[in-house]
């Protein structure tokens, strides 16, 4: 099993080019191998800033939108409620056991903040897609050395597709 895209537009504001999705799955891959991992799926939704507002206030509690929201699916947390999958046959495997999680991303806010950045939405959409990434495999940004790192990576990944600033 390789690492997987798999991915939804539930906005009507921005026609996601398909080109733009290839280059996703791309990022997703390169990104993948300069952390070790292999294989996987992530779900990605493109969404507007209505539904990303909501979501940030019923997960996060946080009452406005935000351009990104990732949901991991194999974490160790201790706040993360258990799935249960029963197996009735050995050997079928647990579906949920190669998902690495869900991200969101708010093409409205991408594109406003690719206007203030001076950037092509592609840019936007592909660096906040690399970040829910990095999210979803457990890195952070609480504090300036874990923000410095996770802005390296990013950048590092982005650049090997021709998306810098």
């Amino acid at each position: 099993m390789s690492l997987r895209l798999e991915w939804n537009n539930d906005q009507e504001k921005v026609d996601i080019p398909e080109a733009w999705l290839d280059k996703l799955e791309q990022l997703l891959k390169l990104a993948g191998e300069a952390e070790g991992i292999e294989s996987g799926e992530v779900a990605l939704t493109f969404t507007d800033d209505e539904e990303i507002h909501q979501l940030n206030l019923d997960y996060r509690g946080i009452d406005r939108p935000t351009d990104v929201l990732s949901f991991a699916m194999q974490e160790d947390g201790t706040e993360e409620l258990d799935i249960v999958f029963e197996v009735e046959n050995e050997d079928e495997e647990d579906p949920l056991s190669g998902v690495l999680g869900d991200i969101i991303i708010s093409v409205e806010r991408a594109a406003a903040q690719s206007e203030e950045y001076g950037h092509s939405l592609e840019r936007e959409i592909a660096f906040l897609f690399v970040h829910g990434f990095l999210h979803l495999i457990g890195y952070d940004h609480g504090d300036d050395e874990s923000e410095a790192v996770m802005t390296r990576k990013q950048e590092a990944v982005l650049e090997q597709v021709g998306l810098t600033r």
